[in-house]
C-alpha cells in the first residue's frame, strides 16, 4: 500500500493503519478481524534539522471493515484537531 502524506494547514498528515489483531507466531495477519487507525502529524520536513512530530491513535471502538475507511478516519480526526487548536503547531510542543 503506498502511503500518502497530506498537507493541511502547513502541516504533514500520515495515516497509519494496522491489522486489529496483530500476527503471531502461529497465524498471519487477517483482514476479517478489521483495522486499527492513528495518524501522524508533523511539521513538513526541513531541510537542516529535525521537524517535530506526534501520533495519535483514533479512538473508534470498533475496529474500522477496511483500511481506506481506517485513513479516511485518521485524516479526519487530523484535520479537526488542527482546525480546533487555537495555534496549529501548539500541540507538537
Amino acid at each position: 500500500m503506498t502511503v500518502e502524506n497530506r498537507l493541511y494547514r502547513g502541516l504533514e498528515i500520515c495515516p497509519l493503519v494496522f491489522s486489529h489483531r496483530p500476527a503471531g507466531a502461529s497465524h498471519a495477519y487477517s483482514q476479517d478481524d478489521g483495522f486499527d487507525a492513528a495518524v501522524r502529524i508533523q511539521e513538513p520536513s526541513a531541510e537542516m534539522g529535525m521537524s517535530r512530530s506526534r501520533v495519535f491513535k483514533i479512538s473508534a471502538g470498533e475496529p474500522f471493515q477496511s483500511a481506506g475507511d481506517a485513513r479516511r478516519a485518521s485524516i479526519a480526526y487530523a484535520e479537526q484537531m488542527i482546525d480546533k487548536c487555537p495555534q496549529a503547531r501548539t500541540f507538537l510542543d
